[in-house]
């Protein structure tokens, strides 16, 4: 019994790549393939666990049972891609959170550095100017 698969996610390779891509790229990649075989372990735990719902029917045709089977597993699969959807569009919305707040955070450590500098100066020209 095949399960549904989700088609690979590809992008178009960077020609231009700063220092240090290749490094997040592996682990990107490294983060794919856990993807793809937790998907399977997924796919297989669903078609083992129709088996298993299926088996409670004895008295059901071979072709009924397999019917059963194909609906159950399908059913679980598509169920564990709206969690898996649910949860990478949550990620998605804290990681742009996040980013919101370290600008917002960053901007504020700069107005703040540039003050600081800003009265540094100050207090070092003010003095000289008041004396000359």
């Amino acid at each position: 019994m095949a399960g549904r698969r989700r088609p690979p996610r590809t992008r178009a390779p960077r020609q231009d790549r700063p220092a240090g891509v290749g490094r997040t790229e592996s682990r990107v990649g490294i983060a794919r393939l856990e993807g793809l075989l937790a998907w399977e372990a997924e796919i297989a735990a669903a078609e083992r666990d129709a088996r298993a719902f299926a088996e409670q029917f004895p008295w059901l045709p071979a072709a009924e049972r397999e019917n059963l089977e194909r609906a159950y597993a399908a059913d679980r699969l598509r169920y564990a891609e709206e969690v898996v959807d649910r949860a990478v569009e949550r990620c998605r919305r804290l990681a742009a959170r996040y980013r919101s707040e370290c600008r917002r955070i960053c901007a504020r450590w700069a107005a703040l550095c540039l003050s600081v500098t800003l009265a540094a100066a100050l207090f070092a020209v003010v003095p000289a100017a008041l004396r000359g």
